[in-house]
């Protein structure tokens, strides 16, 4: 199983980054995937997560300026982030969930840094 994110980098206050996972060697359209962030000095932590049938929830300080979206035909799960602020910074890492076996997969994350 792979889990390729991509997309992060070096953004000012207010800009947007978009946040792509490619996914191999799970059957990507009966996976939960997820967007999970882990700042340094911090626990890992959820900030959203779309179901294999595309139902979406979003933590509270996600909400209104982050979204998840997913292309099955792609086998990738996207995060659109926008109006970023410092403290967004962090590792964004994907994670694929299939609810029939209990897996639950990780990828590398993708560093995003909010700094002017």
């Amino acid at each position: 199983v792979q889990l390729q994110a991509s997309g992060g980098g070096l953004v000012q206050p207010g800009g947007s980054l978009r946040l792509s996972c490619a996914a191999s060697g799970i059957i990507f359209r009966l996976n939960d995937m997820g967007w999970y962030r882990q700042a340094p000095g911090k626990q890992r932590e959820l900030v959203a997560r779309i179901t294999s049938s595309g139902s979406t929830n979003y933590v509270d300080f996600a909400k209104g300026r982050f979204t998840i979206s997913r292309d099955n035909a792609k086998n990738t799960v996207y995060l659109q982030m926008n109006s970023l602020k410092p403290e967004d910074t962090g590792v964004y890492y994907c994670n694929a969930a299939d609810r029939s076996t209990g897996g639950s997969y990780w990828g590398q994350g993708t560093q995003v840094t909010v700094s002017s």
